[in-house]
C-alpha cells in the first residue's frame, strides 16, 4: 500500500515538473470570432445602427458589425449601402457565400452601385474565378471610371490569368489615378496571393516597369531590387525593355545591377 501511494505521488510530481521541458511547435487553430458588443438597440434608427456597425467593423469586430448592419436592414431593407457594408463584413471573415448574397442583393437594390460590383468581383477573385471577376470589375469601371482600386483589382485578375499586357494596362491606369496604390497593397494584396516566388518576382518587375515609364526612378529601383530579391530570372531584360531607357543612365541603377542583391529564400 505504501509503495502504491509513493508511485502515485511520483507520477503527480513528474506531471507537474517534467524532466525535459519542450518547446511546442504545434499549430493552434484560431478560435471562431466572438461577439463583444452589446446587442443592437431596438429603439435605434437605421442610421445609428449603421454608424455603430461601421465603428465595430473598423475595430475588426466583424460579427458585431454584422449584427448591427442586419438590424439596420430590418429597419431600412432597401438600403443598398448598408447591404454592401454587411457583405464587406462577411468578406473580411472569408465567408464568401454569405458575402456574395449581400453584394448581389445590393446590386439588385441599386443596379448602378459600382462598389457592390467591385466587391462581388473580389469574392470571385478570392474563389479563383478570374474571368467572372474581370467582368465585374469592368462593370464597376463603366459606372465609376476613375477609381484606382478598381483598376488595381482588374490588374490582379488579369495577372492571375497570365494576361500580362492587359494586367500592365490596368495597373498603369491605377498608378495614374493613385501613384501610391502599390505602396499600400502590393505586399498585402495581390503579391501576397501569388502562389510562387517566380510570380511574385514577375509582379515586382512589372511594377518596376510601370514606375520607370512614369519617370518615378525611386520606386522603379525599389521594385527592381525586390524583383531580384524574389529571384526574377529575366532580370537582364532591364537592359533592353524601352521603359527603362532613362533609368539606365541613373548611377543608382548601375550600382544596383552591379551589386545584384541575392535572392531571398522562402
Amino acid at each position: 500500500m505504501r509503495r502504491r501511494s509513493f508511485c502515485l505521488f511520483a507520477v503527480a510530481v513528474l506531471a507537474a515538473f517534467p524532466l525535459h521541458a519542450q518547446t511546442s511547435e504545434a499549430v493552434q487553430v484560431s478560435p471562431p470570432p466572438i461577439r463583444r458588443a452589446d446587442p443592437p438597440s431596438a429603439t435605434a434608427s437605421a442610421k445609428e445602427l449603421e454608424t455603430i456597425g461601421d465603428e465595430l467593423r473598423s475595430e475588426k469586430a466583424f460579427l458585431d458589425a454584422l449584427d448591427y448592419y442586419n438590424a439596420a436592414l430590418v429597419k431600412d431593407p432597401k438600403n443598398a449601402p448598408i447591404c454592401n457594408k454587411a457583405g464587406i463584413a462577411e468578406l473580411q471573415m472569408r465567408r464568401y457565400r454569405e458575402s456574395r448574397k449581400f453584394f448581389e442583393h445590393a446590386i439588385k437594390l441599386d443596379p448602378q452601385f459600382a462598389d457592390a460590383y467591385n466587391n462581388l468581383g473580389v469574392v470571385q477573385y478570392e474563389e479563383k474565378k478570374y474571368s467572372k471577376a474581370i467582368k465585374l470589375y469592368d462593370k464597376a469601371l463603366q459606372l465609376q471610371p476613375a477609381i484606382a482600386s478598381y483598376y488595381g483589382n482588374l490588374g490582379a485578375a488579369y495577372y492571375s490569368e497570365k494576361k500580362w499586357n492587359e494586367s500592365a494596362a490596368a495597373y498603369g491606369q491605377a498608378l495614374q489615378l493613385d501613384p501610391n496604390i502599390f505602396e499600400r497593397t502590393s505586399r498585402t494584396g495581390v503579391a501576397a496571393q501569388l502562389p510562387s516566388p517566380e510570380e511574385r518576382a514577375h509582379f515586382d518587375y512589372l511594377l518596376a516597369k510601370l514606375f520607370a515609364k512614369r519617370g518615378d526612378s525611386d520606386r522603379s529601383l525599389h521594385y527592381l531590387q525586390r524583383a531580384m530579391e524574389d529571384g526574377y530570372k529575366e532580370i537582364n531584360d532591364v537592359y533592353k525593355d524601352p521603359e527603362f531607357e532613362a533609368l539606365r543612365s541613373d548611377a543608382r541603377f548601375t550600382q544596383l545591377m552591379a551589386a545584384r542583391p541575392p535572392a531571398i529564400p522562402e
